[in-house]
């Protein structure tokens, strides 16, 4: 039954996809179908209607519709400008200085909003005029921009770490957000070790030095912004408040934020609630299709059987491990990164469980390598985005960004074969 049945869910999927039907749709009716072959079809319709009510009735999940609506507000509320006014006193030294500000500037910006394409499409509309300015290569602006967006998924707050935790059963939310730093840096760190490269090679100009006062002033403006990490993370860490809760005090704080700044009117509102919906629909629905395909293929013994024939090839944990990244590369290349983590995470759990290897490192392990798969063809949406924003060629963008992939492979091996590297942190807050 379960070689039938994993057989027939994965193809229903693939070919559904291949005929583009959306893959929220797409998830949900490979999984009806399969279910209703293998159990009475009377009872496989109550499984459904009940899996699909109960697959987001759960109080961590309001914490995603909270921290969109947040990161939303604050991309229209102003707090691009002062974190990339920030970025350039961190950064403005250095050859290339502009695209090692748009770095740091995702970096900032991608982890207050939580979106690695909101902080494409802010940054690249910011940055790219700047740097043509002063003679960039387009296709390098573009690359570097994108190449660096997704970092801020990786520190949090992360929507995508808070799904692993719903379907890995329970993974401390806190762990996981402190376990993103260390990686969420390195991915920077190593996009602007391309990036200094290419600007001395092509010999890009620095930043104009800037006086100590505006260097105070800047600081000082863009702190109000840097504080809403703080403070949520902190609470959240210090477990003063929830996930949840911790959403819904970035929120109340990007609101009052974004007001103080007088760049949030009254007319942006509908906006700001309209793309909440559509972003916060989308996901949920992912989520409730997702939850049962996992039930699917729970009952079907899917993940046992994957479990056991990647065993049966090697007892070697690195080599099963290299086999995981292998998958979730090439499938994050045609994959979103949210239905990649409620697919591939119920299949591949059992098996690293088993190797013993902690799962709040697997949870980085995933969110790594899905994130590489966000800025590849043929599906990368931050790739796209950030292509559209330059106004560059997408084929001259790829072609710049292999140095680019290269270095990050390099940084997921560096976070798979170092678990301290994600386990440091939260074993130093006493998370673990």
């Amino acid at each position: 039954m379960t070689v039938t049945a994993g057989i027939l869910l994965f193809a229903l999927l693939g070919i559904l996809l291949v005929f583009g039907v959306p893959i929220a749709l797409a998830i949900l009716l490979s999984a009806m179908v399969t279910i209703s072959l293998v159990i009475p079809f009377d009872v496989s319709i109550i499984i459904t209607a009940q899996r699909l009510a109960t697959g987001v009735d759960n109080f961590t999940i309001l914490a995603i519709p909270l921290f969109v609506l947040a990161g939303i507000i604050m991309n229209n509320g102003g707090i691009a400008f002062r974190l990339i006014n920030l970025a350039k006193i961190i950064v403005g030294r250095l050859p290339g200085s502009l695209a090692h500000t748009n770095v740091v500037g995702n970096m900032l910006f991608g982890s207050i909003s939580g979106s690695s394409v909101a902080a494409a499409a802010a940054m690249g509309k910011i940055m790219t005029p700047m740097e043509m300015r002063q003679k960039y290569s387009l296709s390098y602006s573009a690359a570097t921009n994108i190449a660096s967006a997704p970092a801020g998924l990786l520190i949090p707050p992360s929507s995508m770490l808070i799904v692993y935790s719903l379907v890995s059963g329970g993974t401390s939310i806190a762990a996981l957000f402190m376990a993103g730093y260390i990686p969420g840096i390195l991915w920077g760190l190593s996009v602007m070790a391309v990036a200094y490269v290419y600007a001395r090679k092509h010999k890009y100009p620095v930043s104009e030095k800037v006086s100590w006062k505006d260097k105070l002033f800047i600081v000082f403006d863009a702190i109000p912004s840097l504080l809403l990490i703080i403070i949520v993370i902190g609470g959240i860490v210090a477990g003063i408040f929830t996930a949840t809760e911790g959403a819904a005090v970035a929120v109340i704080y990007a609101l009052l934020l974004s007001l103080l700044y007088k760049q949030l009117k009254k007319e942006q509102f509908k906006n700001i609630f309209k793309e909440t919906i559509e972003i916060t629909g989308m996901i949920l629905l992912l989520i409730t299709a997702s939850s049962l395909f996992s039930l699917v293929m729970s009952y079907t013994e899917i993940p046992a059987g994957i479990s056991s024939a990647l065993l049966s090839i090697s007892a070697n944990t690195i080599v099963i491990l290299l086999l995981i990244n292998l998958i979730l590369l090439v499938m994050g290349t045609f994959m979103d990164i949210t239905p990649a983590v409620l697919i591939f995470t119920p299949i591949f759990f059992p098996v690293v469980t088993e190797l013993g290897i902690d799962p709040v490192h697997f949870g980085i392990i995933i969110a790594f390598n899905l994130c590489i798969g966000n800025i590849t063809p043929p599906v990368g949406s931050v790739l796209f985005v950030g292509t559209s924003v330059a106004n560059a060629r997408l084929e001259s963008v790829i072609k710049t960004l292999v140095p680019y992939f290269i270095v990050l492979i390099v940084m997921v091996l560096a976070v798979t074969f170092i678990p301290q590297l994600s386990l440091f942190l939260p074993q130093l807050f006493d998370l673990m």
